[in-house]
């Protein structure tokens, strides 16, 4: 009994990873599956099954687009929490911090900055705030870990996208194998019936 319950919680963990992206039934028996209702003709299966892969490829482009966000937002995470590592260091110094600072794109500008307990965030939307070096430093942290874990539940949604493609496409290719093969049989009995 405790197997049982082990095994439909991992089912149902899969199913919650994955949530929002619908999987693929392979189709076992095309027999079975052409004569199941709304199956009627070949083209009308095989429109449907093309209709769910160009989904599965417009998922894919959002999650390659998140993925891309994520891989450049991580970076800039680690590199602001160096920064204010450096800052802390400095914090109980009486001498300024010389840096160069980014103004636009490739330029940059010469700063002295005299020791701080205080750094402002952009946060996005155009909203900066104020913290305590140590507020900064446990937001970033926890912001960096929570971009390393969205990293990696997206590379497994793209996993799983991966497999739903495949499977969709050896379907197309299933159905279409049993649409020529009829097709061949049915062009050989009239044959047959002329003769």
């Amino acid at each position: 009994m405790a197997a049982t319950i082990d095994n439909s919680n991992a089912v149902q963990a899969t199913k919650k990873k994955h949530l929002g992206i619908p999987e693929a039934i392979f189709v076992e028996d095309v027999d079975s599956f052409m004569k199941q209702p709304g199956n009627e003709t070949a083209d009308s299966v095989l429109r449907k099954l093309d209709e769910q892969y160009q989904k599965y490829k417009y998922m894919e482009l959002n999650l390659a687009q998140k993925k891309l966000r994520l891989k450049n937002q991580i970076p800039q995470i680690k590199q602001t929490l160096e920064m204010l590592r450096h800052m802390q260091k400095k914090k109980d110094t009486t001498e300024p911090m010389q840096t160069h600072f980014l103004l636009a794109d490739n330029v940059y500008c010469k700063a002295s900055v005299p020791p701080t307990d205080k750094v402002c965030l952009w946060l996005g939307a155009n909203v900066m705030l104020e913290y305590d070096i140590d507020e900064a430093q446990a937001l970033l942290e926890k912001n960096l870990s929570t971009a390393s874990r969205n990293l990696e539940s997206l590379e497994e949604d793209l996993d799983f996208l991966r497999d739903q493609f495949t499977t969709t496409e050896v379907n197309m290719a299933r159905v279409y194998n049993w649409d020529v093969k009829r097709r061949s049989k049915d062009n050989l009995l009239k044959s047959a019936d002329k003769s």
